[in-house]
């Protein structure tokens, strides 16, 4: 037991807490543990294209669709990084946008012959853009409400997100991150659709992405047969 007590004030003075994962971790797998907590480090710890306040915000969406209570220290983080009440309730309110997504497209998909002037997505956007009261950059806007769809696994509205990511020259790398906050709370298959769709993207050239992400699209990624 004191090997696992050590790993575990090891991770506590990392990260300033512990859950009650990485106990059960360090006393039964702590190979498992050593490389959880290093794709933690790596994924939230290690700053990379975002910058704290940004990246809190799209954990903010992430963790709100998933109701995950207890990652409570990202509201720390968001607050301590600038953050305000008012992004706060932006952050909930696009949350609950990406949840009723669906609704948008329900006479889409079953009643448009008998609404031939309906269009899903312009009435999603305006009803996005009557949220847009909070001083928050429209490029983090999309970022939020991309990684968001994906933990929701709405693939027509995280189309949406990518272009308008890709209208607004948002960075690749900046959208990669905010998907990629998608694998600890959306979970890890969540996030491998939501690539695949980003890959379909280029593929039909919905998207002007730059060569290296023609490449990764064109590689065969299909897994195993």
């Amino acid at each position: 037991m004191s090997d696992a007590l050590k790993r575990l004030e090891a991770v506590k003075a990392k990260r300033g807490y512990l859950l009650p994962h990485h106990g059960l971790l360090a006393l039964t797998a702590p190979q498992l543990l050593d490389g959880y907590d290093a794709t933690y480090t790596a994924l939230t710890l290690t700053p990379r294209t975002l910058s704290e306040h940004d990246r809190e915000f799209v954990w903010l969406g992430v963790l709100t669709s998933r109701r995950e209570h207890i990652a409570a220290q990202h509201l720390v983080k968001f607050m301590k990084a600038g953050g305000t009440p008012a992004e706060v309730n932006l952050a909930v309110q696009l949350t609950a946008l990406a949840e009723g997504a669906g609704a948008f497209n329900f006479i889409t998909d079953h009643w448009q012959r008998h609404a031939p002037g309906y269009d899903n997505r312009a009435l999603y956007f305006d009803s996005l853009r009557k949220l847009m009261i909070a001083p928050v950059p429209e490029t983090l806007v999309h970022l939020q409400l991309a990684a968001t769809h994906g933990c929701l696994q709405n693939e027509i509205a995280l189309r949406w997100h990518i272009a308008e990511c890709y209208r607004l020259q948002v960075p690749e790398d900046a959208l990669a991150e905010a998907l990629s906050y998608i694998m600890f709370s959306g979970s890890v298959p969540y996030f491998i659709e939501a690539c695949a769709v980003w890959q379909q993207m280029i593929k039909e050239h919905a998207v002007d992405a730059s060569e290296p992400f023609k490449t990764w699209a064109s590689l065969d990624q299909s897994g195993p047969a």
